[in-house]
């Protein structure tokens, strides 16, 4: 357990790369197994002693507040509304007011799916007296390009920065996993109401004065920013890659999905590969389920088939599609396939 450490997650993203998903939903309310990632960060937070979690907020976020001010997951939460938005840094900067001085505490991306042992990162912290520390993943070598590349000394502490390098140019592939962990004196090295970002404008000052420690990550971590990777979290969540607190997985011959008590399923509905159901849904007879994430409140008319597809919240479906997205409150009644 962790004493006397404050976290904050930052939410005020808009995440257009979870679009048209993001629509009608903050990024942090976006459900893996039903559960937004934020209730899993919270609960994280909460089994490890951490129970102060203030958060930034901008887009749409009242249902974020609105949410969690009064929760059940053991949380004490604060937050802070943008008016604008001020960049990673700027919005930790805001949050200065929440945590003690001469403090460690702890900062999380709203997008970061992980079971990282932050007890380990912050005795690592402690211990080197770091200004901060952030907590690296090695990922293969071919994925590389797509993360900021991380390159460490012998003591683990940061000599380069590399932003999505090629294969060829890649000097590590270790990567950022965007859970830093900072001593109080951070706020030294951020202006007071200016847009300012960790990766462009902090950490390079903090790397002239070799005051940036790692902790490696070995726990699972999945950046779900992304419609790809937000789909792969589900697939990882079956393969038991990553782990927390969901309904039960309930099994057929050819498939798995995991259904909320709420939702009416008939019985003669197939699933195929891996697929999760929301709240209140209602899927009719001779559907095919594979590989989908379908959110709250969906209706699946009798017949269809769905393949590969995310189904926001409040949708009609009354056709077949495959490897589509659908947003929330859509009424789908052409069958659409992707090409």
């Amino acid at each position: 357990m962790v004493k006397d450490v404050k976290a904050m997650i930052m939410a005020a993203g808009v995440g257009s790369r979870l679009e048209p998903l993001t629509k009608s939903v903050p990024k942090p309310l976006v459900p893996v197994a039903n559960k937004p990632v934020m209730d899993i960060l919270f609960e994280n937070l909460a089994e490890l002693g951490i129970t102060d979690v203030i958060c930034n907020t901008y887009y749409l976020a009242e249902q974020i507040i609105s949410r969690y001010k009064n929760n059940n997951l053991g949380i004490n939460f604060n937050y802070v509304k943008e008016e604008t938005l001020s960049g990673t840094a700027g919005g930790v900067k805001k949050c200065q007011f929440f945590f003690d001085k001469n403090s460690t505490f702890v900062v999380l991306s709203a997008d970061g799916l992980s079971n990282a042992d932050l007890e380990h990162g912050i005795e690592v912290h402690k211990k080197s007296n770091a200004i901060a520390t952030i907590g690296i993943k090695q990922i293969p070598m071919k994925d590389v390009p797509h993360f900021g590349v991380v390159v460490a000394d012998n003591e683990g502490f940061i000599t380069e920065f590399q932003e999505k390098p090629s294969i060829e140019q890649a000097k590590s592939n270790f990567i950022n996993t965007g859970i830093y962990i900072f001593n109080y004196k951070i706020f030294d090295y951020i202006p007071e109401n200016t847009f300012y970002d960790f990766a462009k404008n902090v950490f390079p000052k903090l790397l002239t004065e070799h005051a940036i420690n790692t902790f490696e990550v070995k726990e699972y971590w999945s950046d779900i920013g992304t419609i790809s990777q937000y789909i792969q979290s589900m697939h990882d969540l079956f393969d038991e890659k990553c782990f927390f607190k969901h309904a039960q997985i309930n099994k057929q011959k050819d498939g798995a999905y995991i259904s909320e008590s709420s939702s009416k399923i008939d019985e003669t509905v197939q699933f195929k590969g891996n697929s999760t159901i929301g709240n209140n849904c209602v899927i009719g007879k001779n559907c095919m389920i594979e590989n989908c994430i379908i959110w709250d409140n969906v209706e699946i008319a009798d017949g269809v088939k769905l393949s590969d597809c995310v189904i926001a919240s409040n949708c009609v479906i009354k056709a077949d599609l495959c490897s589509q997205i659908v947003g929330a409150n859509e009424i789908i009644e052409t069958k659409a396939v992707e090409i």
